[in-house]
């Protein structure tokens, strides 16, 4: 595909609660921040438009918060859109953006934020969990609940999702990430716990088992399984990614970081809405003619434990392969960010590493999931 990563930068993600390194921030200004940055590298960007995932659009992320960033960033010939595919919304508008400079535009941001200290969770009272209604016709269920519903149906016990969010929690200790950028006098990750361990993760009262009392009818019985410590920590942060055409990046000299051989999204289940990542990678794989044996390098999304422990498991991927940096559980999940961010990652890795084949799956609410798959 004609479609080159040509860099990204993001922001440490700060604990998302008032009072968390960003929060004081809005999120334009982290956005705008971005932007500046990628331009102090390259020098004038003179892109076609900038695609931002995100989430909760509303208060301080909504009024097309793409258009207003770049706006606050001075590029005002950035139209802006700004997109919500649920947790997978950065991922997406990597896809997005790819998508137009193969089709012919030369230069494309694409970008992600969340800020939950400032737009909590479910502030935009969506119709799909707030209308009892719509809720009943489109199967709602809460994502923790349907993460503990996953775990039983594939018999993963409490015990090894614990064993998970250790790994996640000492791995991100361990991990240095060279794509963020200084905000503000921040540049590092905030939500990470090193002090914990698998005794202070089993005193930990489950979460969702209230939640899950309400579908017995519909599910049966489901023992609640996850944790505060097994959940991904909500974050703030944001990322932006420049993405161009080989022909865009031989006329300004670019030299890009990775090329996009392919991309997948699917549907599945909304009731079991955390199990799509093997069916989007599988499908990303077919269309760039790889195979999951080739993949040096896979970044899954840990939007609760189960998740990456089943994608392990289905698809048979070694332990140094998958999330080798840790995850969400410890880093945390700024939803529409997410997606830059693990790109981010994915890419740190295989630089470091000397290799050059990798993929990044999200799963999202409602029953979907995004992967790419990139070649350094």
């Amino acid at each position: 595909m004609d479609a080159f990563l040509v860099d990204v930068v993001r922001t440490g993600r700060g604990k998302g609660r008032p009072g968390g390194a960003l929060s004081k921030h809005r999120p334009v200004e982290l956005l705008a921040w971005l932007i500046e940055a990628l331009r102090e590298r390259w020098g004038p960007l003179d892109a076609d438009d900038l695609v931002v995932g995100c989430v909760g659009q509303v208060g301080d992320q909504g009024s097309n918060l793409a258009r207003l960033a770049a706006l606050w960033a001075g590029e005002d010939q950035l139209p802006g859109q700004t997109l919500n595919r649920f947790c997978a919304s950065g991922l997406d508008a990597i896809v997005a953006a790819a998508t137009r400079v193969a089709a012919g535009e030369g230069a494309v941001l694409a970008g992600g934020v969340e800020m939950p200290s400032r737009v909590p969770m479910f502030a935009d009272r969506g119709a799909w969990f707030d209308d009892a209604d719509v809720a009943r016709r489109t199967r709602f269920m809460h994502m923790g609940a349907s993460a503990d519903l996953l775990a039983h149906d594939h018999q993963i016990d409490r015990d090894a999702l614990e064993a998970w969010a250790l790994r996640s929690q000492q791995r991100a200790a361990e991990a240095s990430f060279a794509s963020i950028v200084d905000v503000d006098g921040f540049a590092s990750e905030e939500t990470i716990r090193p002090e914990t361990t698998r005794e202070t993760l089993a005193q930990l009262p489950t979460t969702y088992g209230e939640l899950l009392k309400r579908e017995v009818a519909r599910v049966g019985d489901v023992e609640p399984r996850h944790t505060r410590g097994t959940s991904p920590a909500l974050a703030d942060g944001a990322a932006v990614a420049l993405i161009a055409n080989e022909a865009t990046c031989r006329a300004r000299g670019w030299t890009p970081r990775a090329q996009l051989d392919g991309f997948g999204s699917v549907g599945v289940d909304p009731v079991r809405m955390l199990h799509g990542n093997p069916a989007a990678i599988r499908k990303a794989l077919k269309r760039a003619g790889k195979t999951i044996g080739a993949m040096h390098a896979v970044e899954i999304n840990e939007s609760f434990a189960v998740v990456p422990v089943l994608a392990q498991r289905e698809l048979d991927l070694d332990d140094e392969i998958l999330n080798a940096w840790g995850g969400a559980i410890a880093l945390g999940h700024p939803l529409g960010a997410t997606g830059v961010i693990l790109t981010a990652t994915l890419l740190e890795r295989l630089e470091t590493q000397g290799k050059t084949q990798g993929a990044v799956s999200i799963c999202g609410g409602a029953g979907l999931a995004t992967a790419v798959i990139w070649t350094r």
